[in-house]
C-alpha cells in the first residue's frame, strides 16, 4: 500500500487526465475550432458599397472538425445556414491532414483514459513493473500531451473556401480569422498532461519520517532490588 503522500499524487494525476478527457471530447464535438468574418463581396461590388455600408455585408463563420454555420449578409438581411464537414466538403479541404487531427484526438483519449487508469492504481497498489509505476505514467502523458498539441496545431486557414462551398451567386472573402475555443480547450488539454508529467514526478519526493522520542525506560540496580 503506497504511503499518503503517493496517494494525495497519484489522485491528482487521476482528477487531471479527467480533466483532459473531457477537454478532448468538447473540443472533438464542439463547432467553434476556426472562427472568422466573412464579407459577401459580390453584394459590396453589385451596390458599391462605402464603408458605412459594409456593415450590411458582413456575417460571420465558425465551424470545427464535423460541422459549423454561418451568417450570410448580402444585402437581403441575414440568412444562417448549416456547414457540415462531411461528406462532401472534406474534399474540398486538406482531408489527409483533417482525418489526422480526428485520429490524433482520439488516440490522446485513449492514452489519457490509460493514464487515468495506472494513476488509479498508483494510488492504490504500489506496482512491481515500472511501466505501471510513474515511468510508464510519464510516457503515457507525455503522448497524450504531444497528441494534443499536434491536434491543436490543425488551423486549415482554407475559411473562404469553406465560407464558398456550395455558394453559386455570391462571394465571399474572409476578413478576419481566429482560433476559437475548441482550439484552446486542445492546447489546455495538453498543457495538463504536461503539469501532469511534474505531478507525477513530485511522487518521488521523500519527506523525513518524524522520530518520537521513547520515554526512557527506568533502570533498577541491585540495591533498588534489596531495598
Amino acid at each position: 500500500m503506497p504511503g499518503l503522500w503517493k496517494r494525495i499524487v497519484f489522485s491528482v494525476a487521476s482528477l487531471l487526465n479527467i480533466a483532459s478527457v473531457v477537454l478532448l471530447v468538447v473540443a472533438l464535438a464542439s463547432e467553434a475550432w476556426v472562427t472568422g468574418i466573412i464579407l459577401c463581396k459580390t453584394g459590396v461590388d453589385i451596390v458599391n458599397a462605402s464603408s458605412p455600408e459594409l456593415v450590411q455585408f458582413t456575417g460571420d463563420i465558425y465551424f470545427g472538425l464535423f460541422q459549423g454555420g454561418k451568417t450570410r449578409k448580402c444585402g437581403l438581411g441575414s440568412r444562417r445556414s448549416k456547414i457540415y464537414i462531411f461528406p462532401n466538403l472534406v474534399k474540398k479541404l486538406n482531408g489527409g491532414v483533417h482525418m489526422m487531427i480526428i485520429l490524433f484526438i482520439f488516440v490522446a483519449i485513449g492514452f489519457a483514459s490509460v493514464s487515468l487508469a495506472f494513476s488509479i492504481y498508483n494510488a492504490r497498489k504500489v506496482p512491481y513493473q515500472s511501466i505501471k509505476g510513474p515511468l510508464g505514467l510519464y510516457l503515457w502523458n507525455l503522448i497524450a500531451g504531444l497528441l494534443c498539441f499536434l491536434a491543436s496545431l490543425w488551423h486549415h486557414r482554407l475559411t473562404e473556401r469553406v465560407a464558398n462551398f456550395r455558394e453559386t451567386l455570391f462571394r465571399f472573402e474572409v476578413v478576419e480569422e481566429n482560433f476559437g475555443f475548441s482550439f484552446w480547450l486542445c492546447v489546455s488539454s495538453a498543457s495538463i498532461h504536461g503539469s501532469n508529467i511534474l505531478v507525477v514526478a513530485m511522487s518521488k519526493i521523500r519527506f523525513p519520517k518524524i522520530q518520537t522520542k521513547k520515554p526512557e525506560e527506568p533502570t533498577v540496580s541491585a540495591d533498588d532490588l534489596l531495598y
